[in-house]
């Protein structure tokens, strides 16, 4: 049996992630299992510098330590700067250090010459971590006296709290206990009463409609189908409370917090012979993914990383169409684990996105939402989950060059008002003027979609052809070209006189990897969009299939098909480009994440270094 209480907890839960790194201010986030001192030591430093904190206490044992270096002198551009913690709990350093270092270093990026990039990290996909693998290049470059990558960005589903293995939903009532993390007020959800009772069972106790409540216009109201709110098909274990998300955000990034686990944990026996399967399939794929977590907490100890939510951080097809949000925000249940989702976002994401410049105004109400009664503390978010639904700037910007912005595709969609049914614009149209004005006038952009922009056409057909037969969360239609008007803009941006000369989209969530070239058709201006999508870091599409639609899309979207006039992008030139190969592809179906290479601000070289140590590179010359 599991005793909470004999485990030996250490100070640092999580080790130190570099996020925002600025000239004049750098994030670098931690957790501690207690609120001793805490403070950060640039010893190699000679310009004054001072280091504060903002804290948040989430459990007995458990602190969210968001630490800032402020420098008004600015702190040195693309130089190694090591730096040490200093706290009255003494830290090994070396567990976060590359070869001889005996410190952690980070740059803060100027010039970009080399950014990685990725997304989709599922810890029980039976596939290699590539953030792991991340780590082992980085260590072979600051080993050969080079800086190694600049930059690293996580643009979507860093977690996955849809879809839970079974062991992985133990293990987070295991750590809730050890840490004694909060746990939200009462939610008037029937769960099974005991943990094991629930595994694999979840999904038939989330909220849903009656069919008899539905639109008389839905085609579901006639064939008396109950209306879901939670549409990902592999929901049996979603998580549900707020101590769950933050359990899952320490078991994705924290190696200590495996070791405070009892990880033996057998099946329990109210499985059935296919779920007992599943469990010890996912239990083995958890251990393999835990024993990479040391490389890739030394990774983001030394590397300035940025992350943007897709919708597994919160919940597959968030926000898809209008119907879909109006079902799920007018009940209360389903309103209050998408907002659980996005506050735990918050937490360990977007503060350190911005340094907590915007991000850091909820944290006032945040704080507020902790009641303590009868010895017992816990959260209320009756007030906050408005104000976290409402913030609409997780958008951000880092001034480097290229020039890198990061949009929010998630929360600010632009709702098909002739259909509620129909896909939703993944940004509206204030929010697409905002990225227009964020465009103009710059030479080179580094442009952040979760989404890809310029997709595999094929794809989004058989998309199109789910939608017409109004099924559109069946395939997840979440491609930019799902909406008219949203599509239409985005191209006129990008057919502007005045776009960037040259602009690198940066996508991920199909959980394949591919590189597309763009030019404006009937344009006399020599400017270039490249669609570089690496997907995903822990995450796979199923490879014969993508085969059969690599065909497909060659077949039917050649170059000079005439079928490429009838789509919303047929002013825009799209070229496919291949791998370097025996046997070239244009989509890679093997997890990984991207090396970009930049020589004067342009793409030079674009590679997939994949979870097994193996590289493809792509190749970028016109053919």
């Amino acid at each position: 049996m599991f005793n909470a209480h004999s485990v030996s907890i250490p100070f640092l839960i999580t080790g130190p992630q570099v996020r925002r790194a600025e000239p004049h201010q750098v994030c670098i986030s931690i957790l501690t299992s207690s609120d001793a001192s805490l403070s950060i030591e640039l010893p190699d430093i000679s310009v004054d510098y001072s280091s504060s904190e903002t804290q948040f206490r989430l459990g007995e044992h458990l602190y969210l330590r968001h630490l800032l270096i402020s420098s008004q002198a600015g702190l040195p551009l693309d130089t190694l700067i090591a730096y040490r913690l200093v706290s009255d709990v003494e830290i090994d350093h070396n567990l976060y250090s590359y070869g001889s270092a005996q410190l952690p270093a980070f740059l803060i990026p100027n010039i970009l010459t080399r950014v990685l990039h990725g997304s989709c990290r599922n810890p029980h996909h039976h596939s290699e971590d590539a953030l792991a693998m991340a780590d082992i290049d980085q260590q072979v470059q600051r080993d050969n006296q080079s800086q190694g990558a600049q930059l690293l960005i996580l643009s979507g589903d860093q977690i996955y709290a849809d879809d839970v293995a079974g062991p992985m939903l133990l293990y987070i009532q295991q750590l809730i206990e050890v840490l004694g993390i909060y746990r939200e007020q009462n939610l008037d959800i029937s769960l099974p009463p005991t943990i094991e009772q629930q595994l694999y069972n979840r999904d038939r106790f989330l909220p849903y409609t009656p069919w008899q409540q539905r639109d008389k216009t839905d085609l579901g109201y006639w064939l008396r189908r109950d209306l879901e709110h939670f549409t990902s098909l592999k929901s049996e274990n979603h998580l549900v409370f707020f101590e769950e998300f933050i359990a899952l955000y320490l078991l994705t990034y924290s190696a200590n917090a495996w070791q405070m686990l009892d990880l033996t944990v057998t099946a329990p026996s109210c499985l059935n012979k296919k779920q007992l399967a599943t469990f010890e399939s996912q239990q083995r794929m958890l251990t393999e993914f835990a024993n990479g977590l040391g490389q890739c907490e030394r990774l983001m100890a030394n590397i300035c990383t940025i992350m943007m939510f897709d919708d597994h951080d919160v919940t597959d097809d968030w926000n898809l169409t209008a119907a879909w949000e109006q079902a799920v925000y007018d009940d209360p249940v389903s309103n209050r684990i998408i907002c659980n989702g996005l506050i735990s976002y918050w937490l360990f994401q977007g503060f350190g996105n911005d340094s907590g410049a915007d991000t850091g105004k909820l944290s006032a109400a945040f704080l507020a939402s902790l009641c303590q009664r009868d010895d017992t503390t816990s959260w209320d978010f009756s007030k906050f989950d408005q104000k976290i639904k409402q913030f609409d700037t997780w958008s951000y910007q880092l001034d480097c060059q290229p020039k890198v912005v990061v949009i929010d595709t998630r929360t600010q969609r632009w709702r098909n008002e002739q259909s509620f049914n129909e896909p939703s614009g993944l940004m509206d149209w204030q929010q697409l003027s905002a990225l227009e004005d964020s465009l103009e006038g710059e030479d080179e952009v580094i442009l952040v979609s979760p989404a890809p922009v310029f997709g595999v056409k094929s794809i989004e057909a058989i998309q199109a052809i789910f939608n017409v037969c109004g099924q559109p969360l069946l395939v997840d239609v979440e491609n930019w070209m799902a909406h008219e008007g949203a599509a239409r803009k985005l191209m006129h941006i990008f057919r502007r006189a005045d776009t960037p000369c040259e602009t690198l989209i940066l996508s991920g969530d199909v959980h394949y990897s591919f590189c597309f070239s763009v030019q404006a058709r009937f344009s006399n201006r020599d400017n270039r969009i490249w669609q570089l999508t690496a997907s995903g870091i822990k995450n796979e599409f199923p490879k014969s299939l993508l085969g059969c639609l690599d065909k497909l899309d060659s077949f039917f979207y050649g170059r000079y098909s005439p079928l490429n006039f009838f789509t919303k992008r047929w002013q825009m030139k799209v070229e496919k480009h291949a791998t370097l190969a025996d046997h070239p592809r244009h989509l890679v179906s093997q997890s990984g994440i991207s090396i970009i290479e930049l020589a004067d601000q342009k793409l030079a070289r674009y590679v997939i270094l994949h979870g097994n140590g193996e590289i493809t590179e792509f190749d970028l010359e016109n053919h």
